[in-house]
């Protein structure tokens, strides 16, 4: 990292808090209902990635994709034990960059915020195009630019209302998705056992076809780097714990559940479809017409599966529309308040809602949409999405060193005191980083990969070239507020 990002603030040398950090409720009553929390904990991280992208990943590795997904998603819950281990003794708005500018000074929350908040830009903008092509395939009296338009406005919506509005907007969202995995894998399982109407046992498909590992074991650890992005989403849990009704419990829900999240709904999709379908013998997933749990579903005899998998791909969608603009906003707004971003962007209304982190999330994804439609070939829109490739990296490395850091500051007493703690620390910090490390060189193997390492590095490159600028600022406002004080 570069030695020019060196705080300058004033960083923490003495043991952590355990209460409530800077930012750790909104300016208004905290309204998420446990029942909210569990089910972004439980939906959070279904999407289109799993639904579609699962098949690609099987053409490419085989049966043996259930390897990288377990590998994937156990570097996941490594990551989010961590941030569990953080939360639970100081619940934050911002979670990770809140816990990064304490464990490691202003320049890390500056770089993790920005880069978190830019990946959600991001994504919104994918979400928005995709949810308005899905949408003028249905009713094609508006072009897909006015359905992308039409769909964020609706959820700026949901989200300005209150933050139960977005819950309770969520709540339902992932239900489906939840059902669908659920439906999926309980009629799956009969398929493969022979127990389903005109079905025969074809469990053996995991090994037939040429072995477990057609394309031998170090293409399953080579899908690591395909799976690992699919779980990015899991954070949300913990940030909206902060805003719950109860946030030690609603951290301890999402951190300690993860795992069996990971192990039923991608793991054991995975699982089922490898069993129903010979792995060589899946269609090339180019549509949700061709996605694998499309295929699995017309095998039912589902009539209209195509048709049940798009409404369900295209509930996953605005769920993450959804899920994506409040915890974009919320990052935004968790920037303002610690000097890192224009001050008027931390203005909440009297519910709570950072109303214009809301709106300035929103203009990003707006901008890079109608860009999309209006100029495809200037590529725009795919540097954009390419360069926030890595921050899923970047964000687990930043947990990672921060609660190595943070636990480094505890005392003995403080440690033994935490509700949720990591194992074998810091053993478990370092494998993560190796893991990443791989991960990283296994992207540069590739040309999509290398496109997404440049331009991810292009992008933190801008943060670092403007951190003198926000740190000269930064400077400015704490001595402004030292000088209040002091009167």
């Amino acid at each position: 990292m570069n030695t020019s990002l060196k705080s300058t603030g004033p960083t923490p040398t003495g043991p952590v808090p355990t209460g409530a950090a800077k930012g750790a409720a909104p300016r208004g009553p905290r309204k998420l209902a446990s029942r909210h929390v569990t089910m972004i904990t439980l939906g959070g991280i279904i999407g289109a990635s799993l639904f579609v992208g699962s098949g690609n990943v099987i053409r490419t590795v085989g049966p043996a994709a259930l390897i990288s997904y377990l590998v994937g998603g156990l570097l996941v819950f490594l990551a989010m034990r961590m941030l569990g281990e953080m939360a639970a003794a100081r619940p934050a708005i911002g979670s990770f960059m809140e816990y990064a500018r304490v464990g490691l000074g202003d320049w890390a929350a500056y770089l993790v915020g920005w880069l978190y908040w830019y990946f959600w830009v991001g994504v919104l903008a994918y979400e928005a195009v995709l949810g308005g092509e899905t949408l003028h395939g249905w009713f094609d009296f508006l072009p897909g630019w006015a359905w992308s338009l039409i769909l964020i406005a609706v959820f700026i919506g949901t989200n300005l209302i209150s933050v139960r509005t977005f819950g309770e907007v969520e709540f339902w969202l992932a239900s489906i998705k939840v059902l669908a995995i659920v439906v999926f894998l309980g009629a799956g399982l009969l398929y493969a056992l022979g127990l389903w109407p005109e079905s025969a046992f074809s469990v053996q498909n995991l090994w037939e076809h040429g072995g477990f590992a057609p394309n031998g074991i170090g293409v399953a650890l080579t899908g690591v780097a395909l799976v690992i992005f699919s779980y990015f989403g899991t954070e949300i849990a913990v940030m909206a714990s902060a805003e719950s009704e109860d946030p030690a419990k609603g951290i301890r829900q999402a951190t300690s559940t993860v795992i069996w999240r990971i192990l039923l709904f991608f793991v054991g999709a995975v699982l089922i479809i490898t069993m129903v379908v010979p792995w060589d013998e899946l269609p090339d997933p180019v549509d949700v017409g061709s996605a694998p749990f499309t295929y699995v579903f017309s095998l039912l005899g589902l009539p209209g599966a195509s048709m049940v998998m798009q409404l369900i791909i295209f509930t996953a969608v605005i769920s993450v529309l959804n899920s994506g603009l409040y915890s974009a906003s919320r990052m935004f707004a968790a920037l303002a308040d610690e000097g890192f971003a224009p001050a008027f962007v931390s203005k909440r209304s009297k519910n709570g809602v950072p109303f214009w982190a809301l709106i300035a999330s929103t203009s990003g994804a707006v901008i890079a949409t109608i860009v999309n439609f209006a100029a495809p070939e200037s590529g725009v829109f795919q540097f954009i999405m390419n360069s926030a490739g890595l921050v899923a990296l970047f964000v687990y490395v930043f947990i990672a060193l921060t609660q190595m850091r943070m636990r480094q500051k505890m005392t003995p007493e403080e440690v033994a005191g935490l509700k949720i703690k990591v194992w074998l620390h810091p053993w478990l910090n370092i494998l993560l980083f190796v893991a990443i490390a791989f991960v990283l060189v296994v992207m540069l193997t590739t040309e999509d990969g290398r496109t997404q390492v440049w331009t991810s590095l292009i992008a933190t490159g801008v943060l670092v070239a403007f951190w003198p600028f926000v740190r000269r600022n930064l400077r400015k406002r704490r001595e402004r507020v030292a000088a209040a004080e002091s009167d």
